[in-house]
This record gives C-alpha cells, sequence and structure tokens, in this order.
C-alpha cells in the first residue's frame, strides 16, 4: 500500500489530537528545512517528521499491547517509562497503517524518543526537529533553535543534555540509548579534533 503524503496527513489528523497533529506537522516542516541544510533525503525527513508521534494517539496502556502484539522487545526501562513506547511502536504502525517500509524512515520513527549511538543523519534531524519545532516551549529551546542550522551534533548533545536534565528533574528513569547516543557524538568529535 503506497499513500501520498497528503493521504498520510489525513490519516494522521483523525488519529491523533489537534495538539498533537499540529506538533507533527511541526516537526515534518522542520525536518524539511534540517533536511535542506544537512543533506538528508527531503522526502523521507518528511514522512518521518510527519509519522514520528502515530502511536502517540492511543492509550499507554493499548500502546504497550500493540507493542506486545508486533512483537516489539521493550526493555526495562520502556516498561516503566510507557511515553517511550510510542518510538519503537510508531515505527510498525508507519508500516502497517501508513505503507512506509523503508528501514531508514523507520529507524528515525523508532529512535526519535531516546537517541541512540551512531544516529544517521536522518535519525538526528528528526530528533532535533521534534525538539524544536515551532509550538514546543521550555527552557532550552531557543538555543536549540539557534545553533540546529549551524552544526548537527553539537546541537544533538545540546538535546540530549536538555532531554537528561528535563528526566532527572522528573526524577523518572533515564534510557541508557539517551546517555550512549551522546557520549557516541562527544567520542567521535573528540577523535576528529584529535586528527
Amino acid at each position: 500500500m503506497i499513500i501520498s503524503l497528503d493521504e498520510m496527513i489525513k490519516k494522521l489528523k483523525v488519529n491523533l489530537g489537534e495538539k498533537r497533529f499540529l506538533h507533527s506537522i511541526g516537526v515534518m516542516e522542520t525536518a524539511e528545512k534540517l533536511a535542506l541544510r544537512y543533506g538528508a533525503n527531503v522526502n523521507k525527513a518528511k514522512i518521518a517528521g510527519l509519522l514520528h508521534d502515530c502511536a502517540r494517539g492511543m492509550s499507554e496502556e493499548l500502546q504497550l499491547k500493540l507493542a506486545q502484539d508486533f512483537g516489539i522487545l521493550l526493555d526495562d526501562i520502556e516498561i516503566r517509562e510507557k511515553v517511550l513506547i510510542h518510538g519503537p511502536l510508531g515505527a510498525e504502525l508507519a508500516k502497517r497503517d501508513y505503507g512506509i517500509y523503508d528501514e531508514q524512515i523507520l529507524h528515525a520513527i523508532k529512535i526519535h524518543t531516546t537517541g541512540d549511538e551512531n544516529m544517521d543523519i536522518l535519525d538526528k534531524v528528526i530528533f532535533i526537529a521534534d525538539f524544536i519545532e515551532p509550538s514546543r516551549c521550555f527552557p532550552d529551546v531557543e538555543k536549540l533553535r539557534r545553533v540546529a542550522f549551524q552544526d548537527l551534533d553539537d546541537t544533538m548533545v545540546k538535546a540530549f543534555d536538555s532531554t537528561i536534565r528535563y528526566v532527572l528533574t522528573k526524577r523518572s528513569l533515564l534510557h541508557p540509548k539517551t546517555i550512549s547516543g551522546r557520549n557516541f557524538i562527544l567520542i567521535k568529535r573528540e577523535s576528529e579534533f584529535k586528527q
């Protein structure tokens, strides 16, 4: 099943509340701009940006059940911090409900909540677009918006730092992929500076 971007937008609007839908449109538009800046595939960025939260329109209990039905292996942190389930579940729903089989798009959707080691440009574009799209309002967002079009990896580290601070403030569990994703970029940059 191949559906157009316009059809995806119509379908997503039915499945998400208005605020989440507008956020998804904002992520799609921001991802398009970031993709143009950093040389990622613009069409893939728009689709991944649009569908990144396609699993958020349902309860956490239903997300957990669907994750089990799809055979998604959730780790202890994802089971306890159910808000993280919508990334991997969203990738499966993008495939089933929207006909997306491109592994790069699905991977960007899957890891947009936690990040991970060795993220490609599309992964980073979606992660950052989710952070800085126009409706986002949190203490570090303006700083992130200022650097987002200057240095992709620097923005990633700042976004990881912001996520870590937020999770610590809430006294929630921090996913190890967030830490390893941050560390991966810092180690890579350090080795590049030494060369």
